[in-house]
């Protein structure tokens, strides 16, 4: 999967000011909904909220990459946010996110769930990736760090 085709600058929001956890799913799954019509904005909280209780989607360094399958999905979604400031996430190495890669997947597709999972963290262990999305002023600076 390659990562360029599941951003877009109408999913993208930088420097969001948010205080929580769910807030900030919230603000994910708002954007979600505006943005894909198939999305009902409720379903989508509570499939993100459902996979944050079997654990933090925190993967450490600042980062966390919120996801869920959900029936009526005809492809993969993303939804990339950063926040201002970096709030608790209960990540794994335990500091504070600031950016968030949301994944929606269709309801049948575990295996390129697990795919397009492991080829988002695998761009955002890229250093200079992050440093510039960290440096993103703008939705247009965060998309062009991803591609």
């Amino acid at each position: 999967m390659d990562i360029q085709t599941l951003i877009s600058m109408d999913r993208t929001e930088c420097a969001v000011h948010c205080n929580s956890k769910k807030r900030i799913l919230e603000i994910i799954s708002g954007i979600a909904a505006k943005n894909n019509p198939q999305v009902e904005e409720a379903a989508v909280l509570t499939g993100l909220l459902s996979r944050e209780r079997m654990g933090s989607t925190g993967i450490g360094n600042g980062i966390a990459l919120p996801h869920a399958r959900l029936p009526g999905l005809d492809r993969v979604v993303a939804i990339v946010v950063t926040t201002e400031p970096a709030i608790d996430f209960d990540a794994i190495d335990n500091k504070p996110v600031d950016i968030f890669f949301a994944l929606l997947v269709p309801e049948e597709q575990t295996e390129g769930h697990l795919q397009t999972l492991a080829t988002v963290a695998s761009k955002l262990s890229d250093r200079d990736t992050v440093k510039a999305i960290r440096k993103a002023t703008t939705s247009d600076d965060i998309v062009t760090a991803l591609k």
